[in-house]
């Protein structure tokens, strides 16, 4: 195992054409971390994935897989992933077991070796009882066990899954999450996921935020809360743009503007509603306060919200 990080990323820029998907984006993800790219749809975070898996190549940059270049030693970085993609890649004609012997002799594997990496591989993901069952008979949970049976079939270093909550409910959505802790904590997987679902994020060991193909944060989920800080603010009203001025000199606060609503990040906020209600009568038709949370992040960095 090569030591050092799971995997950099330097300056990494994609274009298609004259849209720009990514522009300059540089992190690392260190071994038995569970990373999240977090990112609205059309933010880069697909396209990170895919320059990651060896499917395509970055327009400038570059990417290493445990220390290996992904563009010029993509084979031996290949045999340090397993990789995971958001629509199904199994056939449902075949057993779970058949699936992950096909799977197997793509990366030349044969004989005792390989049905002993199968019956390891469907044994750690809690599959090996439906081993024989056809595909089309498990459920979308245990399809989606059977998935990541397979890209760890190789026995990788790097784990990485595009939207791996996609067509989920919540149940195999907690059973998949503990199975990534439990591969996290017991061989020392490490795994990358873009996902767009904020609780998912939050539950990754660190989280690289993403906006249309910049990074806008890095870093854990509390670390990023902490940047915003105390509560947050929505008020809403019939005239939004003055009401953001008003309380903005009344108070001497930060108040933005944010999909017609006023959005205000405070310390004390819950101290401050009365006080917002009582200076502008009659202009307030609700507001809330709030914690924040990674959502909260990516409107502060951003001034959007996720969508």
């Amino acid at each position: 195992m090569t030591a050092g990080p799971s995997i950099v990323v330097e300056a990494v820029e994609r274009r298609f054409g004259p849209r720009v998907a990514l522009a300059g984006v540089s992190f690392t993800v260190e071994p038995g971390e569970i990373f999240g790219l977090l990112g609205p749809n059309g933010s880069g975070k697909t396209t990170l994935f895919r320059i990651v898996s060896t499917l395509i190549e970055a327009t400038a940059g570059r990417v290493a897989v445990a220390g290996h270049d992904v563009a010029t030693d993509a084979q031996a970085a290949r045999r340090q992933l397993g990789v995971v993609f958001q629509s199904p890649a199994l056939d449902v004609r075949l057993t779970a077991r058949e699936n992950l012997r096909h799977h197997g002799h793509l990366y030349g594997f044969h004989g005792k070796d390989l049905e002993e990496r199968i019956t390891a591989s469907l044994g750690a993901l809690g599959v090996a009882e439906r081993a024989g069952d056809l595909v089309a008979k498990l459920s979308g949970g245990l399809q989606r066990r059977v998935e990541v049976a397979k890209a760890l079939l190789p026995r990788p270093r790097v784990l990485v899954l595009d939207e791996p909550s996609s067509g989920l409910d919540p149940n195999a959505r907690r059973e998949l999450w503990d199975l990534l802790r439990s591969l996290r904590d017991t061989v020392g997987t490490t795994v990358v996921l873009t996902t767009h679902l904020m609780d998912e994020a939050a539950r990754c060991d660190r989280v690289a935020i993403l906006h249309h193909g910049r990074l806008v944060a890095l870093g854990t989920p509390d670390e990023l809360t902490r940047i915003v800080g105390g509560e947050v603010l929505w008020v809403s009203g019939a005239d939004p743009e003055n009401l953001a001025g008003g309380i903005a000199t009344r108070f001497g606060v930060d108040a933005r503007l944010v999909d017609g609503r006023v959005r205000v990040e405070h310390p004390g906020g819950h101290l401050l509603v009365p006080q917002i209600v009582e200076a502008f009568p009659g202009a307030i038709e609700a507001v809330t306060v709030s914690r924040p949370t990674l959502e909260d992040v990516f409107v502060h960095h951003t001034g959007e919200r996720f969508e």
